[in-house]
């Protein structure tokens, strides 16, 4: 499955913060982040143990601020836009910039 490929990408970028981040390496890691926050909360639940979901979140959290502040600059912008609500979900969804710019190459090719 190709897509989990971008999840496993991120988490071995674990923290890199430069570089660029295509919007379907963030968006996969946004949907199977989710998916796996729901799943290990769901089974915390079932066998009493809360904290399941907490220590997941704990580890992909450095991982998740990497690959925003990487979008961001796919976008053009600093990772500072990240702090910026609704502004940094704007960006997000939108295309990267063509080619190189000034926090690295094109991550399309």
């Amino acid at each position: 499955m190709e897509q989990f490929n971008y999840y496993i990408h991120v988490l071995k970028n674990y923290a890199t913060f430069n570089g660029r981040a295509r919007r379907s390496e963030y968006w996969y890691f946004v949907l199977f982040n989710a998916i796996i926050s729901f799943v290990l909360g769901f089974v915390g639940g079932i066998i009493s143990f809360g904290l399941l979901g907490t220590i997941y979140s704990l580890f992909v959290i450095i991982p998740s601020i990497a690959v925003g502040v990487r979008r961001m600059h796919d976008v053009g912008k600093s990772g500072w836009f990240l702090l910026i609500p609704i502004y940094n979900l704007i960006l997000a969804l939108t295309d990267g910039e063509k080619g190189e710019n000034k926090y690295g190459a094109d991550p399309k090719g």
